[in-house]
Formats: C-alpha cells, sequence, structure tokens
C-alpha cells in the first residue's frame, strides 16, 4: 500500500503543476481535466481519478494560487536591515517586484476573487490567505509605529479624541502596506506598459518615511 501511494502523490503533484501552467497562461476558462492531462503527459483517465471534475481541480489549484500571490516572502536581506523604516520599505520593494515581475500570477489570483463572488468556500480561503498576509506584515510594522498617537500639544482631552479617531497601529500600515503591494500588481495585469512600478514604490517609501518621522516626534 505504502510503496503505490507515493507515485500517485507524485502524479497528483504533476497535475497540479501543469494545471497551474495551463490557468497562468491562458486563464481558468482553458483550464480543462484534458488540457491538464496532456500538459502533464498522463492520460484523461488518470486526472479523472485524481479531480472528477474541472471544479475540484480548480478548487485544489487555489492553494498555489494563494502561495504565488498571498504568501509573503521575506528576504534574508531584508530581514538583516536593522531601522524600522528601511526594512519595511525593502520589503515593499520586493513583494512589488516579485508580483509585478510576471503578472499572470496575479491575474490568476484575481480570476479567483471573482469565484469567490458567488462561491462562499473559495471566497473564504482567499480571505483567511489575505488576513494571514496582513498579520505577517503587522510583525514588521509594530516596530514602525505604536498603538498610541504621539501628540505634542493640546489638553487631554483633545489628545484622547484625536487618539480614537486618528490612532496609526501596525495592523493599519499593514493593510495600507498590502493595498500598496496588490495595487502594484493589479496595475501591472491591468496596465503593465503604461504603469511604472518605479514611481509606485518612491510614493511608498515616501509615505514610510513620513510616518516614520511622525512616530519619532518627541
Amino acid at each position: 500500500m505504502v510503496g503505490r501511494k507515493a507515485p500517485e502523490e507524485t502524479r497528483r503533484e504533476d497535475m497540479l503543476r501543469a494545471a497551474y501552467d495551463v490557468a497562468a497562461r491562458q486563464g481558468l476558462d482553458a483550464l480543462t481535466l484534458r488540457t491538464v492531462a496532456a500538459r502533464a503527459d498522463v492520460s484523461h483517465g488518470t486526472v479523472v481519478f485524481h479531480f472528477k471534475q474541472k471544479n475540484e481541480l480548480v478548487a485544489a489549484l487555489l492553494d498555489r494560487v494563494l502561495y504565488a500571490t498571498a504568501v509573503l516572502r521575506v528576504p534574508d536581506a531584508v530581514a538583516q536591515i536593522t531601522r524600522p523604516s528601511e526594512r519595511l520599505l525593502a520589503l515593499l520593494r520586493a513583494e512589488m517586484d516579485r508580483l509585478s515581475a510576471d503578472p499572470r500570477h496575479f491575474r490568476l489570483f484575481l480570476e479567483y476573487w471573482t469565484i469567490g463572488v458567488r462561491n462562499a468556500t473559495i471566497r473564504r480561503r482567499i480571505r483567511l490567505a489575505l488576513e494571514s498576509y496582513r498579520k505577517e506584515l503587522a510583525t514588521l510594522t509594530s516596530a514602525l509605529v505604536t498603538d498610541e498617537l504621539v501628540v505634542t500639544r493640546g489638553s487631554r482631552s483633545t489628545e484622547r479624541q484625536l487618539d480614537e479617531e486618528s490612532a496609526v497601529t501596525a495592523e493599519g500600515v499593514a493593510g495600507v502596506a498590502v493595498s500598496l503591494i496588490q495595487g502594484c500588481a493589479l496595475q501591472a495585469v491591468i496596465d503593465p506598459k503604461g504603469f511604472d512600478v518605479r514611481q509606485h514604490f518612491a510614493a511608498a517609501g515616501q509615505m514610510i518615511e513620513r510616518l516614520s518621522v511622525v512616530n519619532a516626534t518627541p
């Protein structure tokens, strides 16, 4: 039993890789059990044995799509940067470059997002992946901001009011960072020739530097 199990798992992984290749190149509409069989160089019956029908294949493929688009990558060189604003800026650049370098991955993510509008299971999986992405970023932004707004002037009542209405948190900065990263990827998909990732990154850098100065104010 164990001896036969490993080859089946290997074939399944080969088919998922083939399915991802087809979907990334041609979209989910072009993904069929037969196209996957041809790409993976297996029989149509073998694909049917593992996935039964297209919707099962599409659901199984989502993990790979989320890994490519909604799992934070922190390069060793970035993790070693000690200044919080510089570290976050370097991470933003790395993620923007990664996601915009090959827009096909994010385009596929957008296709799943569209499916998720009417499919609660897929919508939940995407939501959980994005929540995890934001939480990982928040661990890096916590060194850049505090949960309390620094107010240098004004009465205590004013301080309390501003704190309640305008407090900047690590989670809030993480949410903005995700918007910057995924907004970059989205524009790279929609307008690959007209969108300039360098300008997008430069604007993000200025925002982070200003935030760092504000929170460093005594």
